[in-house]
C-alpha cells in the first residue's frame, strides 16, 4: 500500500506542499538489498516518512536490528530396514506471523512442536527420521511442520494413540491461543533410507536445545521486546543435508551479538557449519523528533485523540538509512494489517482511509526546508 500512496501523492497536481523525494526500495522482506545498497547522497531530504507499519494509531520512532544465523548439519543415513512402517507426522493450524512484531504473542512453533512430539514418542518407541521439514521465511514464525519416521509395523497403533495424547498437551498448553492446532499422523510409502542414530541424536538435540521466542524486554520503553531469536525454518535437502535458519533481532546491538552467538553455540556441538548474515542496524527513538511532532499534530487534528508512540520489534529500513544518514528525522505509520507474513494477511480497509488522510495532512505541515 507504501507504493500505491506515493504513486499518488506524485501525481496530485492539487496538493500543495513542499519538494517530496520518493524512495522505493527492493527485497524488504527477504534481505533489504535495496537499502542496504542506497547512497547516502541519493537524495537530498532529511526528513523521511516511513509507510511500512501495520498498526493505525501508532507511531513508531524506533526498531531492531537483525541477524540470521543459519546450520547446515550433514548427516549419514542407513537403510529403513524390513518388517518397517513408514508414517508421516504433520503440524498445521498454527498462527505463524511475523516473528518481530508477534514473537511475544505466544504463538505456537511448529518446528519445536514436531521435535517435541518426537523426543515424546522416542521415549517409549525407537523410531528413525526419514525426512523433517518446517516453516518458509526467515521473518515468519514457523506454522506448518512435517516428518516423515520409520517404526516397527507393530508399533503404528500406538504411535497414533501416543500422537492423540500429545495432541492433549498441546491444547492444554496453548488453550485458546492457537484453536487450529492438530497433530496427525497417517501411513506413507516407506523410504528408502533414514538418518543413523548419531545424526539424528545431533539433530534432534539442536531444535531442543535452540532457543525461541523472547529473550528479554525493553526497560526504557513499556511494552517492547528487547531482544528475541526465532527457529524460523528446518529443510532437509539434497545431497543429505540439513539446513536450519534462525533470526535474531534486538534493539541493542550487544545483545543481538550475544544472542546469535548462543545459538551458533549449540548448531556447532550439533555439528554445523555455521553462518551469520551481515544483518542490519536499529534505529535509535528521537522523542524530541520534529517529525513526530508534527505527526501528532495532524492526528489529534483529525481524529480527535492521541496516538501511541513506539518503538518496534521488526526491522525496518529506516534502520539502514539512519546509519548511512545521522541526522535524518523519520517516522514510521501505516494502516492496521493482520496476518502479516502469513497466507490470511489481510488490511483493515477503515484504516486504510485514516493513514491516507494523516499522510496528506502531514506533507502539507512539514516545512519545506
Amino acid at each position: 500500500m507504501g507504493i500505491a500512496c506515493q504513486l499518488a501523492i506524485l501525481s496530485d497536481k492539487n496538493l500543495k506542499t513542499g519538494k517530496i523525494e520518493c524512495l522505493f526500495t527492493v527485497d524488504e522482506e527477504s534481505g533489504m538489498t535495496g537499502a542496504i545498497n542506497l547512497s547516502p547522497d541519493f537524495f537530498k531530504g532529511r526528513t523521511l516518512i516511513n509507510l511500512d507499519s501495520e498498526d493505525e494509531g501508532i507511531l513508531y520512532i524506533g526498531c531492531a536490528g537483525g541477524t540470521d544465523t543459519v546450520g547446515i548439519m550433514k548427516y549419514e543415513s542407513i537403510p529403513a530396514g524390513p518388517d518397517m512402517a513408514a508414517l508421516e507426522i504433520s503440524v498445521t493450524g498454527l498462527h505463524g506471523g511475523h516473528s518481530g512484531d508477534e514473537i511475544h504473542k505466544g504463538y505456537g512453533n511448529s518446528v519445536k512442536i514436531m521435535n517435541r512430539f518426537l523426543l515424546f514418542l522416542s521415549k517409549e518407541k525407537n523410531l528413525s527420521v526419514a525426512e523433517f521439514n518446517g516453516g518458509n521465511l526467515r521473518n515468519a514464525i514457523p506454522r506448518e511442520a512435517f516428518s516423515t519416521i520409520v517404526i516397527k509395523k507393530a508399533d503404528t497403533t500406538h504411535v497414533k494413540n501416543m500422537a492423540r495424547d500429545f495432541s492433549e498437551i498441546l491444547a492444554g498448553e496453548f488453550g485458546d491461543i492457537e484453536k487450529e492446532l492438530n497433530l496427525s499422523v497417517r501411513n506413507v510409502t516407506m523410504p528408502k533410507t533414514v538418518m543413523d542414530a548419531i545424526s539424528q541424536r545431533k539433530f534432534t538435540d539442536l531444535l531442543d536445545a535452540c532457543p525461541h521466542g523472547v529473550i528479554s524486554w525493553s526497560g526504557e520503553m513499556e511494552y517492547l521486546v528487547e531482544t528475541s531469536t526465532n527457529l524460523a525454518s528446518v529443510r532437509f535437502e539434497p545431497g543429505k543435508i540439513i539446513r536450519n535458519v534462525t533470526t535474531q533481532r534486538s534493539s541493542v546491538v550487544a545483545s543481538k551479538r550475544d544472542i546469535a552467538r548462543l545459538v551458533e553455540k549449540y548448531m556447532i556441538a550439533a555439528g554445523a557449519e555455521v553462518t551469520h548474515s551481515a544483518g542490519y542496524p536499529g534505529w535509535e527513538p528521537d522523542l524530541n523528533s520534529e517529525i513526530l511532532r508534527i505527526t501528532k499534530e495532524s492526528y489529534r487534528k483529525l481524529f480527535g485523540k492521541e496516538p501511541l508512540v513506539r518503538a518496534i520489534h521488526a526491522g525496518l529500513e529506516c534502520g539502514l538509512i539512519y546509519e548511512k544518514i545521522r541526522d535524518i528525522d523519520m517516522i514510521s505509520f501505516g494502516p492496521t494489517i493482520k496476518g502479516a507474513h502469513t497466507p490470511e494477511e489481510m488490511i483493515e480497509i477503515r484504516t486504510a482511509q485514516m493513514f491516507w488522510d494523516l499522510l496528506v495532512d502531514v506533507l502539507m505541515n512539514v516545512p519545506e526546508n
